[in-house]
């Protein structure tokens, strides 16, 4: 019933998208109205740095706990706060409020304040090399699913002492690239979740220009192309590695990973767990592939149907980013809103050593507090409106490049049978985890 009707709303909406929306709408609406300049200049001044300053002291409790603190994933703060308050609540906040992550990174914060230090030496902080064009934001999406695969296929994801590894190795890979390569050059192109948010920041109502905070309609941001190489890659990673993540949690892969470790968990169990790990990033890569191929099809055959001149992946690959955000709300709902509430003892007690900083050690956090079915209605939920709000940019995007109004529609035919696709696909992999 729910895969019809999903099918069913995608369908209709496709409908009256063609009827109704008959001319580009979203970018003549993206620049949006500016804020006042005294609130702009406050926000984007003290209170940045003010934030930036609380994201290096996190950073540091975090790293710290990783590396000194309880080995017990549940008695240290880090796992938690990497995997359910980081991973999972940013998302949320940056479709809400807009790029945020420029004040919330510590690494553009620890790089702001070198720059800021060594310009009142007199110096001048300038990159070292030029960032080579042709490869785009393909340094973020491997960093994005090196990310992806430390917690999806390794065998100890939440060990903080592993966390504490992967910290120190990012950190390094980030600071690096924005000294090499610049501030703004890496984060919009190498820092995997800098190039994350930037994507999602689209989506909100807020932006920033030339300093001014400007409000504008939520998703005329994802008005126009996409030419930036490696994107496809990049988005198709945020899809694919959600979508991995929920089959993995189905009996058949299940029962797939149980048959490979098991002639090993006696005699070698170390084998045995290389061999579940690699199966995993084979299925990481699978998931990402599938994604990717599919959506680079549509667009093929969305060429054909109107013998375009040019490929159309760059025009339509942003009518995926809703589409991306509503598979990790669906995904993770339920682990947010649940761990989630771990974090305020742990804040308390982040190495585990029986601390109770803020009074808040002795928190129970109420594992009952969602209901099944509520999950059910919010995953199909989410999964319906992303993709009918991705269909409504697909949409948007083919009256803006084809002037002939049927021209425009039957672009559009390989779009919704890609979304029917997507949608169905993630409401199986939901109701199979």
């Amino acid at each position: 019933m729910f895969y019809w009707g999903a099918a069913l709303v995608l369908v209709v909406s496709f409908v009256l998208l063609g009827v109704l929306w008959r001319k580009p709408l979203l970018g003549a609406r993206e620049r949006g109205r500016a804020l006042a300049a005294t609130l702009s200049r406050v926000v984007v001044g003290p209170v940045r740095i003010a934030l930036q300053v609380v994201s290096v002291a996190l950073f540091v409790l975090v790293w710290v706990s990783a590396v000194f603190g309880d080995t017990d994933p549940f008695r240290n703060l880090a796992p938690t706060w990497i995997y359910v308050i980081f991973w999972l609540g940013l998302p949320a906040l940056t479709v809400v409020l807009g790029y945020v992550w420029r004040a919330l990174s510590p690494w553009r914060a620890l790089a702001d304040a070198f720059v800021w230090l060594r310009e009142l030496g007199g110096a001048e902080a300038q990159p070292l090399a030029v960032y080579p064009e042709r490869l785009g934001r393909w340094p973020g999406a491997v960093a994005l699913f090196a990310f992806a695969a430390l917690e999806l296929a390794y065998s100890d994801p939440a060990s903080p002492r592993a966390l504490a590894f992967a910290i120190a190795l990012y950190t390094y890979v980030a600071l690096f690239g924005m000294a090499a390569f610049g501030r703004d050059t890496w984060e919009e192109n190498g820092e995997a979740f800098a190039v994350l948010y930037r994507f999602l920041a689209r989506i909100a109502p807020f932006h920033v220009v030339d300093g001014r905070i400007r409000v504008r309609w939520p998703f005329t941001g994802l008005a126009g192309a996409e030419r930036v190489p490696g994107s496809v890659a990049f988005i198709a990673v945020m899809l694919g590695t959600v979508l991995f993540d929920g089959y993995s949690r189905t009996t058949t892969w299940q029962d797939l990973a149980a048959r490979v470790e098991a002639p090993y968990v006696v005699d070698r169990p170390g084998l045995g767990e290389l061999l579940v790990t690699l199966l995993s990033l084979g299925g990481l890569l699978a998931g990402v592939l599938l994604v990717g191929l599919a959506y680079e099809a549509a667009c093929a055959l969305a060429r054909w149907m109107v013998n375009a001149p040019r490929s159309l992946v760059e025009d339509f690959l942003r009518s995926l980013v809703p589409i991306a955000f509503v598979y990790m709300l669906a995904h993770y709902f339920t682990l947010f809103v649940v761990q989630g509430q771990f974090a305020v003892p742990l804040l308390s007690d982040p190495l585990g050593r029986g601390w109770d900083l803020f009074g808040t050690a002795h928190v129970v956090p109420n594992l009952t507090v969602i209901a099944p079915n509520t999950t059910w209605y919010v995953q199909v939920g989410a999964l319906v409106a992303g993709h009918v709000a991705g269909l409504a940019v697909a949409h948007d995007r083919a009256v803006t490049i084809f002037p002939d109004r049927r021209a425009a529609l039957r672009s559009q035919y390989a779009m919704l049978g890609l979304m029917v696709l997507y949608t169905v696909g993630g409401l199986w992999v939901l109701s199979r985890g």
